[in-house]
């Protein structure tokens, strides 16, 4: 990369970057409610000399950092969504919420949103050093957890232009993902019935809290008889009701399909709805669909894959301090013994630390048995991510253990050591355009003359 110097400018910048960071921590916001992140972001977007787009694909809290005109469009994919019930103080290694019931960033997207900012601006940078024709974006996504903004974003068009999308994730290792993901589709459907007494009366009522344990009991019956690859998880949202001398006249659940295809997606709720029917049926009611989110499932880049990979071996590794590592043993031994089964290859390299700072390899070619709306992005160009140590070993995302870590060094550091990886990427890519020309062809060839087709249903 020559004469500029990318962990020195994350270096000298660190102080701004880990102060929005913790600003979003500190305020969790919901899926589509990310309103205070997103006045967060267009502040320091602004003042590192980047032109902003707000609403971008109608959604109030998307965002878009523009600098530079050149015709190779690089991308960098930030998100800021929180998630409920898992409110905690920071730097405590034991359940101590700051609020009960409270909303957390148990999926780290404070550090992830801000790491990919901070990777954007070491891209502008360059292009202000050197006068790379090239233009930098940097995407604020919002609802990744529930809702998969980018699949709006997508289906909206303001990826068409894009050349090639970097991002990362936070978790407990160092290394560029190179996987697939399941496609997913989630519905609510909402039961309508007649209320009634339930002893004096019971004729006279029809249950949509009956019709919802109907379709429960069917869809249960249907797992037995997809491919084996596929998900179906469910949630009741509502049960008519606490009165059980009531006939409860409307209940409600809410479906999350995944798949590895889209189609095999699509096809598992047709016979989702159709035992949705079938128990309307047999309880004489009534129901509607709402459709909650969808996502496709995630096209890998080898040629880029190896490229991120390349930096990690090329870039300073990740070090933590004995204050880290003492706070991430207390951390891992909150953890229960499940979570704590490390294989013992893993233990060794470790060396009694509970924190990665070695570089896993590139792994070979993988299925991700979640979902991401990264995967929509996809679709639409070539995209690489990585992930790095922002968390202990053993914990899993989505726990407090998670959110404790995430506005101490532990997440910091890994949260910038992910900014220079995908910086690094993005320069190498600008210095030799040939990658991006490859990277296309690799995409080209393995959609094999499929289109993008969005997930979410025509209003």
């Amino acid at each position: 990369m020559g004469r500029f110097n990318v962990t020195e400018l994350l270096q000298n910048k660190q102080n701004t970057f880990t102060a929005i960071s913790d600003k979003i921590w500190e305020n969790p916001e919901l899926h589509f409610q990310e309103k205070y992140a997103v006045s967060v972001l267009e502040e320091a977007l602004l003042a590192e000399g980047f032109t902003v787009k707000k609403n971008v694909a109608n959604l109030e809290t998307a965002i878009m950092g523009i600098f530079g005109n050149g015709p190779t469009v690089i991308a960098f994919l930030g998100e800021y969504d929180a998630l409920p019930f898992l409110s905690q103080e920071g730097g405590k290694a034991e359940f101590s919420p700051i609020k009960e019931n409270g909303n957390g960033h148990g999926c780290g997207h404070n550090l992830l949103g801000t790491g990919a900012f901070a990777a954007a601006v070491a891209a502008k940078e360059y292009i202000e050093k050197t006068n790379a024709p090239f233009t930098i974006r940097f995407y604020g996504c919002p609802a990744e957890e529930n809702g998969s903004g980018k699949a709006y974003m997508a289906k909206h068009g303001v990826f068409d232009d894009v050349d090639m999308a970097i991002t990362w994730h936070p978790m407990n290792h160092n290394t560029t993902m190179n996987l697939t993901s399941l496609a997913n589709y989630a519905a609510t459907f909402k039961f309508t019935g007649k209320s009634a007494h339930a002893a004096a009366a019971p004729h006279l009522g029809r249950s949509g809290l009956d019709a919802v344990e109907l379709m429960n009991v069917g869809v249960n019956y249907l797992r037995e008889h997809i491919i084996q690859d596929a998900r179906i998880h469910y949630a009741v949202l509502h049960t008519g009701g606490t009165s059980p001398n009531v006939v409860q006249p409307y209940a409600e659940v809410t479906y999350l399909i995944r798949a590895p295809k889209k189609q095999q997606v699509v096809d598992i709720h047709k016979r989702v709805r159709k035992i949705a029917q079938g128990a309307a049926l047999m309880t004489e009611t009534t129901f509607e669909e709402q459709f909650v989110g969808a996502a496709s499932d995630l096209i890998p880049n080898t040629t880029l894959a190896k490229i991120m990979q390349q930096q990690f071996d090329e870039a300073h590794p990740l070090q933590f301090s004995e204050e880290d590592l003492a706070f991430a043993e207390q951390i891992y031994q909150s953890l229960d013994e499940e979570s704590k089964n490390i294989p013992n290859e893993e233990k060794k390299l470790l060396g009694g630390k509970k924190l990665r700072e070695f570089i896993s390899p590139l792994s070979p070619e993988s299925i991700l048995y979640g979902s991401t709306d990264v995967g929509d992005v996809s679709w639409k160009t070539p995209t690489v991510q990585c992930t790095t140590a922002c968390w202990v070993i053993g914990t899993p995302a989505h726990t407090w253990q998670a959110v404790a870590v995430g506005n101490t060094p532990i997440g910091h550091k890994g949260m910038l050591y992910a900014a220079e990886i995908m910086a690094r990427t993005a320069i190498t890519c600008m210095e030799n355009p040939s990658i991006i020309k490859e990277a296309k062809q690799e995409f080209t060839t393995r959609l094999k003359g499929e289109v993008y087709t969005s997930l979410i249903p025509e209003k």
